[in-house]
C-alpha cells in the first residue's frame, strides 16, 4: 500500500508539471493578461468590494480562465485592482457578458471617481512558485507589490535583459511566490513588475538580495518620471480569500 501510494504522488506530480508545460508555451502566444483599476467614490467601496469579489469568483470558475484576483492598495482602499489572465481573448469578451460583469459594470457608472482604467499586458517574464509546495495563508500575510513605469525610449530591452538576470536570483529565494513582468500592449516603453512574497520577513530579505541593485540603478536613472518609488503600489487580495 506504502508504494502504491508512492506512485500515485508521483504519477500525479508528473501530471502537474506536464500541465504547467502546456500552460508556458500557451502563454506565449494566446494568453492574453488584463490589468483593471477602479477608484471608488468612499460610499460606493462596500458595493464595489461584493461586485468585484463575485465577479472574481464567478470568473475563475469560467472557460479559459487561468488567473482571477482582486485587491484593493494599502493606505486607501478606494483604489481597486484586478488581474485576470485568459488562455484566450476570445474567453475574456465572452466572460464580459456574464451577470457579474454586468453589476460590476453599472457600478462603474454610478460608483467611481474617474474612469475604468483597463490595460492589456502581454507576460515577458514569469516566475510562480504558488502551486508548488505550500501556499501562503492569511496568517502569514502574504505581501503583493506592483510596480508601474514608462522607460526612457531605447532602454525597453536592457530593462527586460535585467529582469531576466533577476529572475534566476529569484528562483532561489524561498519566499517569492510570483514574479511577473509584463509589457503593457500597443505600448512599449511601459512595464508593470508584479511580485507576491510569502510574509514580510521574506520582502524584507528580497530586499537585501544584491541582485536587485542593477534594476534600482536602471530605475532611477532611464525612467521617464522619476522617483520610480511613485510607481509602487503595495496590494492587499481581497480576493479570492485565502
Amino acid at each position: 500500500m506504502k508504494l502504491l501510494s508512492i506512485w500515485r504522488m508521483a504519477v500525479l506530480y508528473l501530471v502537474r508539471a506536464w500541465n504547467k508545460r502546456v500552460h508556458a508555451r500557451a502563454m506565449d502566444s494566446s494568453i492574453t493578461v488584463v490589468l483593471t483599476q477602479y477608484q471608488v467614490k468612499t460610499s460606493c467601496r462596500h458595493q464595489f468590494l461584493e461586485a468585484l469579489s463575485e465577479y472574481i469568483f464567478s470568473s475563475g470558475r469560467a472557460t479559459g480562465n487561468i488567473q482571477a484576483e482582486a485587491y484593493y492598495e494599502k493606505g486607501n482602499a478606494g483604489i481597486m485592482w484586478t488581474i485576470e489572465r485568459w488562455s484566450d481573448r476570445s474567453f475574456y469578451k465572452m466572460n464580459r457578458r456574464t451577470d457579474a460583469a454586468k453589476v460590476v459594470s453599472a457600478l462603474t457608472k454610478i460608483g467611481l471617481v474617474s474612469p475604468v482604467e483597463t490595460m492589456l499586458l502581454k507576460d515577458l517574464e514569469l516566475l510562480s512558485k504558488e502551486a508548488a509546495g505550500n501556499p501562503p495563508t492569511a496568517h502569514q500575510q502574504p505581501i503583493t507589490v506592483m510596480l508601474l513605469v514608462d522607460v526612457k525610449a531605447g532602454t525597453e530591452n536592457h530593462f527586460r535583459s535585467i529582469n531576466q538576470v533577476l529572475l534566476s536570483a529569484f528562483r532561489n529565494e524561498p519566499g517569492v511566490l510570483l514574479f511577473q513582468l509584463s509589457q503593457v500592449a500597443y505600448h512599449k516603453y511601459r512595464f508593470i513588475v508584479f511580485k507576491k512574497f510569502r510574509n514580510w520577513d521574506a520582502f524584507k530579505y528580497h530586499l537585501t538580495d544584491p541582485a536587485l541593485e542593477p534594476v534600482i540603478q536602471f530605475l532611477q536613472a532611464s525612467i521617464k518620471q522619476p522617483p520610480f518609488e511613485k510607481g509602487y503600489h503595495h496590494l492587499i487580495q481581497f480576493s479570492p480569500h485565502f
